[in-house]
């Protein structure tokens, strides 16, 4: 008998899971430079196919630019490898002298995977990655719309892993990624954590899936602009990040938020670097196409402002490099407000830094709390300022935000997926890395005693009289009492009776 799709997918699930559980038992038995192998083996294989499957992923999705899906991918395959190849994830992994503890690393076991559309090889690479670094096995659920390409990053991790001495069955790739399948995976009894990248909706459901799970969240990402800022280094820093594979990273700049002092230079500047201003009318043409009635409209996602200014029914300049409407109310009737991932920018004006802090915090409340926030400025007291009071898990000084977001420009953990902390109702506010993908045991020493209360040493009944006599001659010697030596005496011993005490 046949089984419907449905069920297939689900099968397919079920099946994929108890390869991976099996699998990972014996990943778990390998050793620090076995696992250290492995994952420089994956770590060249991701270098090596950078470029076809970046192409794969524009040529499936529609989404983005070649050369910059590559560039992604080589940011996994270079950077993140670079910043996990050293990282202890076997055995004793820390020995605190000091205090005698000992931290050993447990890895979680199999590992839940979603994936978006807007950035699937990539981000396929790195979960793998990460996932074996610490010693999992991984299920991956693709997007519908990126399943192909999805499915060929993961063979080629697995390949590469396999090649280096990794157990087969460790990375599968689901072939039918409908909902009732990732539903499935995420709660199924055998899996044990769900590492999710993608809409809203489905970051809930991993939260929903009564499993451990990292999500993340939308980036409504603002840019605040101070008067010190040196204007054409932010120009420069805004237009490589924003334009980098057509702004489908979600921590890629949404709005601009400028001093009022400083706005004409940098008008001047943006129009210079081919930043295309809409005017009224233009602005009403885009502002129609920029949402549905679900949320942003996947039409625009991942496309070039010529791409974007056809589908209104607008021509914009051959040469422009994004589309900026200046916007003065914050919404969502105000679809400019709103989380883009594409080339398009909104540009708010305010008089002094409180109220452009205001201002980005309403941004960031709208859609992006605990993403990502940036800021130009060369006052390091506007900075420490921003830095405190914004509800943003990385704030990114004077560079773009796609590239410092992710770890590319900044010292921050390199990494394809960015925690939004309570902020953004995640669990972590960290870059995600192997280190999310442990459990950490503690062997704990005996270094102290633990003081603990005296007991009270009851008196005899001798020490008792003794105490009653003592205490009844000095009330006698100083006539305090109206009464005899032996009636206060009596009283005494009734009452160190009645505590216990005789």
């Amino acid at each position: 008998m046949k089984l419907d799709s449905d069920l297939q997918a689900i099968q397919e699930v079920r099946n994929y899971l108890q390869e991976a559980k099996a699998a990972q038992k014996l990943l778990e038995k390998m050793t620090q430079p076995q696992i250290d192998a492995i994952v420089s083996a994956m770590a060249e294989a991701a270098e090596q196919q950078a470029e076809r499957l970046g192409a794969m992923a524009v040529h499936e999705t529609g989404f983005g630019k070649v050369a910059d899906k590559k560039a992604k991918n080589l940011f996994v395959a270079r950077d993140i490898y670079t910043a996990i190849k050293d990282m202890q994830t076997v055995g004793v992994i820390r020995k605190d002298n000091t205090r005698q503890v000992w931290e050993i690393a447990q890895p979680v076991g199999t590992i839940a995977a979603i994936i978006p559309s807007t950035n699937p090889t990539s981000t396929v690479l790195f979960k793998c990655l990460i996932a074996l670094k610490a010693r999992n096995a991984i299920v991956i659920s693709p997007h519908p719309s990126a399943l192909r390409c999805s499915q060929e990053s993961a063979a080629v991790m697995r390949d590469a892993a396999e090649r280096a001495g990794a157990p087969p069955g460790l990375i599968h790739c689901l072939s039918h990624p409908t909902l009732e399948a990732s539903g499935e995976l995420m709660r199924h009894k055998l899996t044990d954590l769900i590492l999710a990248t993608g809409g809203t909706a489905m970051v809930k459901a991993a939260y929903s899936s009564g499993k451990p799970a990292y999500g993340v969240g939308p980036g409504n990402v603002p840019v605040y602009i101070h008067r010190s800022a040196n204007i054409p280094s932010a120009v420069n820093h805004i237009l490589q990040s924003k334009t980098f594979d057509y702004g489908t990273i979600c921590a890629s700049e949404q709005a601009l938020v400028v001093d009022q002092a400083i706005k004409p230079y940098l008008i001047q500047e943006l129009q210079r670097r081919n930043a295309y201003f809409l005017n009224k009318h233009e602005k009403q043409k885009i502002a129609s196409i920029l949402m549905t009635t679900k949320g942003m409209n996947p039409q625009i996602v991942g496309q070039s402002p010529q791409a974007i200014a056809g589908k209104a029914g607008i021509d914009v300049p051959d040469n422009a490099q994004m589309l900026i409407a200046e916007e003065t109310e914050i919404g969502h009737d105000y679809p400019f407000s709103m989380e883009k991932l594409c080339p398009v920018l909104a540009l708010y004006t305010v008089n002094d830094w409180q109220e452009g802090c205001q201002k980005c915090i309403q941004l960031l409340t709208l859609g992006g709390l605990g993403h990502t926030l940036g800021i130009h400025a060369e006052d390091p007291a506007i900075i420490e300022a921003f830095g405190l009071e914004k509800p943003a898990s990385r704030i990114v000084v004077n560079t773009g935000t796609t590239f410092g977001g992710i770890g590319a420009t900044t010292g921050i953990f390199p990494s394809m997926t960015l925690g939004c902390g309570t902020f953004g109702n995640n669990i972590t506010s960290d870059n995600i890395g192997p280190q999310h993908l442990l459990n950490i045991k503690r062997v704990a020493f005996g270094i102290k005693e633990m003081p603990l209360p005296e007991e009270p040493v009851a008196p005899n009944s001798d020490d008792s009289s003794q105490i009653a006599s003592q205490v009844a001659d000095g009330l006698i010697k100083t006539n305090q009492l109206g009464i005899t030596r032996e009636e206060v005496a009596q009283i005494i011993r009734k009452v160190l009776t009645d505590m216990q005490l005789s």
